[in-house]
């Protein structure tokens, strides 16, 4: 699947993924930085770069929005109702990839104690 079509198929990338699961609080850009680093364990760290490329597509999609706010320094997101729609449904299809991969898992696991090998 190329890059740009992710939002178009209703598919999110893994950083589009937690900054719209950390928006289901309105939160300014360094603070998705850290709490993404915070609740991934630092598996997953995004830069500000990165961060303010996909923000810049999520409003473009209407799946954010810039909250108004009487302090400029800092700009607070969060989700729209197609913005929360779209998390409801990817988040969905990733407890069923994770149930299949527990399963493939515990398959796996038993032919690594039976000694099987491929």
């Amino acid at each position: 699947m190329a890059r740009g079509k992710a939002l178009d198929e209703d598919i999110l990338t893994d950083s589009t993924y937690c900054i719209l699961l950390t928006l289901v609080k309105p939160m300014h850009g360094y603070g998705i930085m850290q709490e993404i680093e915070r609740f991934s364990k630092g598996e997953m760290i995004i830069g500000p770069a990165s961060l303010y490329t996909i923000i810049k597509k999520l409003q473009n999609a209407s799946l954010i929005q810039l909250l108004d706010d009487d302090e400029e320094r800092r700009k607070t997101y969060t989700l729209t109702f197609s913005g929360k729609e779209i998390l409801k449904k990817d988040i969905k299809r990733r407890i069923a990839m994770v149930r299949h991969g527990e399963d493939a898992l515990k398959y796996l696991e038993r032919e690594d104690i039976n000694g099987k090998e491929e």
